[in-house]
C-alpha cells in the first residue's frame, strides 16, 4: 500500500522559498503569477492491508516527525 503525504505551511506563514519562486518566475516573463506556496511531498510504501489503519499510522508518522505541526499541515492520500 502507498501513502502520499503532502505537507504545506499554514495559511499566514511566511514562505520566503515561495516568494523567491514567484520573484523568479516574473523574471522569466510570467507576471501573472500572484502567489506562490511551495510545499514537500512525501511518499511512503507500506506493509499494512487496511487503508484506514494505514492513515492513522501515517499521521502518527506526520505529527511526529514528517510535518512541523506548529506552522505546517498535511494531508495523508492511501492508494
Amino acid at each position: 500500500m502507498k501513502a502520499r503525504v503532502t505537507i504545506m505551511l499554514k495559511d499566514g506563514v511566511l514562505d520566503p522559498q515561495g516568494e523567491a519562486i514567484r520573484h523568479a518566475l516574473g523574471g522569466l516573463g510570467h507576471k501573472d503569477v500572484t502567489g506562490v506556496r511551495q510545499g514537500k511531498l512525501i511518499e511512503l510504501d507500506l506493509a499494512a492491508t487496511d487503508a484506514e489503519a494505514a492513515r492513522a499510522e501515517v499521521a502518527r508518522m506526520c505529527e511526529g516527525l514528517l510535518a512541523n505541526t506548529v506552522i505546517e499541515k498535511y494531508s495523508i492520500e492511501i492508494a
